[in-house]
């Protein structure tokens, strides 16, 4: 085993031990102990972690929690805005308040374990956790990419299952009786029903996309609300399609796109803005929700 430990006598006659070894950059390392089975064991997993090639300098794994967790959010350019918003927000509502003052190296696998088990066990949603979890798993894989610690102690760590009901779908004639109900929006319904469109991408197409002589659609943009304003983006694949046109569309859609320019949205309502976007009703997608205004 490499490295040492050597017993010292303190000021007070008790006996203290002292263990030491040098990184693979010879730079040495001490800590004292009460009892020399604690110093052994911790110069052991010192030396195993060097064989391994999983050591990481002790002062790297300082940072708190909170700290790198800001860090981390930071360096997702990746991500949509509303999933940098659900992070942030898990973060804000979960993780930090359990985690944010512990350095990154205090965290055990087994107390995130317990975390996991605790938080179920105030009411959150199964979901809810999982996702929690996630969050924090990914800020210290992150870390361990870094070197800041030599493994993520969130890893395997038992979670809750998540039961899903059986989807509903509507029947045809449904579909029907509910745009008849719609009135003049109908289209709308069935735009949704007949081409799978997600909502967001429904409000984003513009004229330019519609392709009445093939009877395509060319889905390329999608909106959601983040924090109170529409956000614009690709869809949630990041990638470009087309979808069929119904045929039983294309007089409602033509009649949408009368009077507009290529860039102006396919769907608008009568009065704007509607959606968070500053801009008139000539310009501004389908309402993204019941709030007034």
């Amino acid at each position: 085993m490499a490295g040492s430990i050597a017993a010292l006598k303190t000021s007070d006659g008790t006996t203290r031990y002292r263990a030491r070894y040098r990184d693979p950059n010879g730079r040495q390392h001490e800590k004292r102990f009460a009892r020399k089975i604690d110093a052994r064991r911790w110069l052991e997993e010192a030396n195993a972690a060097l064989v391994t090639q999983t050591w990481t300098a002790p002062e790297r794994g300082r940072v708190t929690v909170a700290e790198w967790a800001e860090q981390w959010l930071a360096a997702q350019v990746g991500l949509k805005p509303s999933s940098r918003q659900r992070y942030a927000g898990l973060l804000r509502a979960h993780v930090l308040p359990a985690w944010g003052r512990h350095r990154l190296s205090d965290v055990r696998h087994a107390d995130v374990a317990t975390w996991v088990a605790q938080t179920l066990e105030c009411g959150f949603a199964a979901a809810t956790v999982r996702q929690a979890h996630r969050v924090l798993s990914l800020l210290l894989d992150l870390a361990v990419r870094d070197g800041r610690i030599p493994r993520n102690p969130a890893q395997r760590v038992p979670l809750p299952r998540v039961t899903r009901d059986e989807p509903r779908f509507l029947t045809r004639d449904e579909v029907e009786r509910l745009s008849d109900a719609a009135g003049e929006d109908g289209d709308i319904i069935r735009l949704l029903a007949y081409t799978g469109l997600r909502f967001g991408e429904m409000a984003a197409l513009r004229v330019r996309r519609v392709d009445f002589l093939r009877r395509r659609l060319t889905i390329a943009e999608s909106v959601t609300e983040v924090a109170g304003q529409a956000v614009f983006g690709t869809p949630k694949t990041h990638q470009q399609r087309t979808v069929p046109l119904p045929e039983m569309l294309v007089d409602a859609l033509s009649r949408r796109c009368a009077g507009k320019h290529r860039d102006d949205f396919l769907l608008t309502i009568p009065a704007g803005p509607c959606c968070g976007c500053a801009t008139g009703a000539a310009s501004c997608s389908i309402r993204l929700c019941a709030r007034p205004g």
